[in-house]
């Protein structure tokens, strides 16, 4: 597995917009979020043994969280000539099997993938209620491996703390995971190919 890190966008990036098809055929555009109290933006795929590593705990975090008010949509932008498994019908039966309560979006031509900057699967991003970045890194500590359970303390102390109008626990850990998978000729300036970690 090579390791990616996420870019780190700036905080207090307002969230750029997306309007892409949901796995129920539904279009879900950015502006449907725009009275939730947060925003959580997850870009993730079916494969990658990083987000299956968390996908159980994750849909649990968002069921609990989405009670609160924090809005949460997952985005799978990898290249699906080269990685069939993360298509979108196979995406829609991952978000029945898993039972996301949360859309679960395909960026075809990668383009929302680049104005964010992610690189890596998973790579979260947390914005208030202005839509202002205020979060992105890691769920937690845990990694395949590694023998730390998964709670995803670190994007859990960032909602509490976003809801009750708090500073984010500093430091911002960067989320570590398989690089997207981007078509060829297309990869954005910003990925390096490196590994990291």
């Amino acid at each position: 597995m090579v390791k990616t890190a996420s870019t780190m966008l700036e905080l207090g990036t307002s969230a750029p917009d997306f309007s892409l098809p949901n796995v129920d055929g539904n279009t879900v555009s950015l502006a449907d979020f725009k009275d939730s109290k947060a925003l959580l933006v997850a870009f993730v795929c079916n494969h990658c043994p990083f987000v299956i590593h968390l996908r159980e705990e994750f849909v649990k975090f968002a069921k609990e969280y989405q009670a609160k008010g924090v809005a949460v949509v997952a985005i799978s932008s990898n290249d699906v000539e080269n990685y069939p498994q993360d298509s979108p019908e196979k995406m829609k039966e991952e978000a029945a099997e898993q039972g996301f309560t949360y859309p679960y979006l395909y960026d075809a031509d990668q383009s929302v993938a680049q104005v964010y900057k992610a690189a890596c699967t998973p790579d979260l991003y947390l914005f208030d209620g202005d839509q202002k970045l205020v979060y992105r890194g890691q769920f937690d500590s845990s990694r395949p491996g590694n023998g730390i359970p998964v709670t995803g303390e670190d994007l859990r102390a960032a909602c509490d703390a976003v809801l009750a109008g708090d500073a984010i626990p500093e430091p911002q850990k960067p989320s570590i995971g398989c690089n997207i998978k981007w078509i060829a000729g297309q990869e954005p300036a910003y990925f390096t190919g490196q590994s990291a970690e």
